[in-house]
């Protein structure tokens, strides 16, 4: 028997939860699939950008977030080995939306909370423990063949949307190029309850810590510290893995390493990616199935939700007011690639180079650059609004 839905989404990462609940939430039937058996508790993205945060009230989940998160309206750049601080307040650009912070909340909590609500939605539909297995679209939509515990089941769709990561499954049956480079190092995340804040004079919430020697970056979120550091190539997954490794990292930031316990210790590449297209007839990418960065400055998991604004939107367009379907996806695919490319991709590489840019003999050009937004304060909400990912959207909106 072949079921029928408009829109079936692959993955249930924040990404693919955000689609299909607003999808849900628009009238439209959507069946989310994700192969394993729940939401995972993934570590790494922690950060919901002021724009994102507005999407987020619309979706009516706003006021959980923040129940769940940690508010950081000021983020700062530290010099460990001067012990110079720059601190950022996102108070200076509050005339620019109505969330002047970051918030600092676990992605899982969102995917998790998202389709629970899916799940309890009339136009909504949650299959953990299903994967795809093949699809083959025509003219009229897409036919999907998903295999679950008992059975495989055939649906056909509208559209069938790709949310599933970075290794793609639907990317790779489209035939997409990804095109770009993957770092030499790895980054691992570390995440423990001590309190390193006790160590700092006013420790941010979200704290750049460059050093030539080696830099990283702290991150808190309600009950937790996230440390992210980079790796050497040489490295094996044993030794970073290892706790004379989580001492070595924590040694350098507080003053007994070994007195840390970690809850989490993830190791993953980093990689600098676009999809060479964006979608394929009635097929789409979104979120690391269509590009990825590396970490820093939080933008990953945010432009993917950006991208799960804007696709749905179209999709509103085309199957509740009719628009044309490939004018309007074309239109989602300029708009996010071109920002993927020209933004996102080149903000993060941005990020990352300033971190490496410490030097030993005095202050490295992105530390007397930061010195100058401290003193200027339209050059400071430039930065922010840039870092904010408010400057994107503006841009996404001009791109025709």
């Amino acid at each position: 028997m072949i079921e029928r839905t408009r829109v079936l989404v692959a993955g249930a990462g924040p990404v693919g939860a955000v689609i299909a609940y607003r999808l849900a939430k628009m009238g439209i039937d959507v069946v989310l699939v994700e192969p394993a058996t729940h939401c995972a508790e993934d570590m790494r993205a922690s950060t919901f950008h002021p724009p994102t945060l507005a999407m987020m009230e619309e979706l009516g989940v706003l006021g959980e977030l923040l129940d769940d998160g940690l508010k950081a309206p000021v983020y700062q750049y530290r010099n460990r080995r001067s012990g110079n601080v720059i601190s950022l307040d996102m108070a200076d650009i509050a005339d620019m939306t109505p969330h002047p912070y970051r918030l600092q909340c676990e992605q899982y909590k969102l995917a998790r909370m998202l389709t629970g609500r899916l799940a309890n939605h009339p136009h909504g539909q949650v299959l953990f423990q299903h994967q795809l297995l093949s699809y083959a679209q025509d003219g009229d939509g897409v036919t999907v063949h998903v295999e679950g515990p008992l059975a495989i089941k055939t649906y056909r769709c509208d559209y069938l949307i790709g949310a599933d990561g970075a290794s793609s499954t639907v990317r790779k049956w489209m035939g997409v190029e990804f095109d770009g480079f993957t770092y030499p190092e790895r980054f691992l995340t570390l995440s423990t309850a001590y309190p390193v804040e006790h160590h700092y004079d006013n420790l941010a919430n979200v704290s750049y810590m460059s050093d030539a020697a080696e830099w990283c970056v702290l991150l808190r979120v309600p009950t937790l510290w996230r440390v992210l550091v980079p790796s050497h190539e040489q490295e094996s997954d044993e030794m970073l893995l290892s706790d004379a490794k989580k001492s070595a990292v924590f040694a350098g930031l507080v003053p007994d390493g070994e007195a840390v316990k970690t809850y989490h210790r993830t190791l993953y590449r980093v990689h600098q990616r676009v999809a060479q297209y964006f979608h394929q007839g009635r097929v789409i990418l979104a979120g690391d199935a269509a590009h990825l960065n590396n970490p820093l400055g939080g933008f990953g998991m945010n432009s993917g939700i950006h991208d799960a604004w804007n696709l749905t939107d179209k999709l509103r367009d085309i199957l509740l007011d009719g628009a044309d379907s490939n004018a309007r996806l074309g239109l989602y695919g300029r708009q996010r690639r071109t920002i993927a490319s020209e933004f996102v991709q080149a903000q993060t590489i941005k990020n990352k180079k300033a971190m490496e840019a410490s030097t030993t003999d005095g202050p490295s050009a992105q530390e007397l650059h930061m010195e100058k937004l401290a003193c200027d304060r339209e050059l400071r909400r430039e930065y922010m609004m840039n870092q904010a990912m408010i400057r994107s959207l503006e841009r996404e909106q001009h791109i025709q």
